[in-house]
């Protein structure tokens, strides 16, 4: 007797546990949703971490304004969910707290300048999920141009400052060993603090990702004193991550992401988009442009996000050919050659897999 009521009462727990489950999973249109976006949306905004002092990726404008790369990928994400990509509580994080933040729910997106790696990616690591690569990046290093430094070599028995926890400690140690070349790193938690360093004389170089020098080389009064060494020591692909916990919302980033690639193979702009729509509104016979943008198909229900959810992407920010050109192409002040971050249609790394 008491064994069936011990039974019963574990059933009801099961039930009861299942059932907050379901709950938890159901979305509003009654799509597949995850908790993470549940909370998300009962929040009414997206928490967002980036870096908040390094321009072309996240940094705060003259005007006040959170901007960059990273900033306009959390607002493509804030907008797909929540129609508005003004609806991100942005997170100034450092390269040591970046992780700890994500995995204890402070931000619900990571799109802070970060290399995709095994160790980051695996569940026995930092357990992150990576969304597609946004910015594919190198290490290399910089110095005053009056010092003499061309090349690794010449940097033997002085000290080199870099930023702690990163990939770039570790790229450099692994290369000035391979080379033997015997040198002191300065280790410093943020990046402020690394650059007082490097600025005031306390190291002979700085070593990070070529696209972080090269920004704040560009907002120094005389530039032209510093200079990149040719050398590329590493592959570093710099990609926005959630945690690995809620695959529902990890996709959901990553199709996202993939919509503004997509919007530039195709052509859609945030200057065109109404029209694309209008276009595909009237014409059913432009089947994977309706598709894409929400017109018919359920994409959106798939992913638990709304049926339009690239068309607000778009409408936000642009595609990706428009992010990366004003942040750090042409239209920026970084003036950085587009290189890998191309579409592959024009020999480069960047690609969205069909929205099929």
């Amino acid at each position: 007797m008491v064994l069936m009521v011990l039974l019963r009462r574990f059933n009801a727990v099961i039930l009861l546990i299942a059932s907050l489950a379901l709950v938890a999973c159901a979305g509003d249109g009654g799509g597949v949703q995850s908790q993470k976006m549940a909370t998300i949306k009962a929040r009414g905004s997206l928490l967002c971490g980036t870096d908040g002092k390094l321009p072309g990726f996240g940094y705060v404008d003259s005007d006040g304004r959170y901007a960059g790369l990273d900033v306009d990928t959390c607002r493509a994400v804030a907008a797909a969910m929540l129609g508005d990509g003004e609806k991100v509580q942005f997170r100034d994080l450092n390269p040591s707290e970046r992780f700890a933040a994500l995995s204890s729910g402070e931000v619900d997106l990571l799109a802070r300048n970060t290399t995709m790696t095994l160790s980051r990616d695996a569940p026995g690591g930092n357990g992150l999920s990576f969304a597609p690569t946004t910015f594919y990046d190198g290490q290399g290093v910089m110095a005053p141009s009056a010092s003499g430094i061309r090349e690794l070599k010449d940097l033997a028995g002085k000290p080199v400052c870099v930023p702690s926890g990163t990939t770039s400690e570790l790229n450099l140690a692994d290369r000035m060993r391979e080379e033997g070349i015997a040198y002191t790193p300065l280790k410093f938690q943020t990046l402020d603090q690394m650059w007082t360093a490097y600025f005031s004389g306390r190291c002979a170089a700085v070593s990070t990702d070529r696209s972080q020098m090269a920004a704040y080389r560009s907002i120094l009064p005389q530039p032209a004193l510093h200079s990149l060494l040719p050398v590329v020591m590493s592959k570093e692909p710099l990609t926005p991550s959630t945690i690995n916990a809620d695959p529902a919302w990890a996709d959901a980033v990553r199709w996202i992401v993939y919509g503004l690639m997509q919007a530039e193979e195709l052509g859609i702009t945030q200057a065109n988009l109404e029209a694309k729509l209008a276009e595909a509104k009237a014409n059913p016979n432009q089947a994977e442009l309706r598709r894409f943008l929400g017109v018919e198909g359920e994409y959106g229900r798939q992913l638990g996000l709304p049926a339009d959810f690239v068309v607000q992407a778009i409408r936000a920010v642009g595609n990706y050919g428009e992010i990366f050109e004003r942040n750090l192409g042409r239209d920026s002040k970084l003036k950085l050659d587009r290189g890998m971050n191309r579409l592959w249609t024009q020999g480069g790394l960047i690609y969205s897999p069909p929205f099929r």
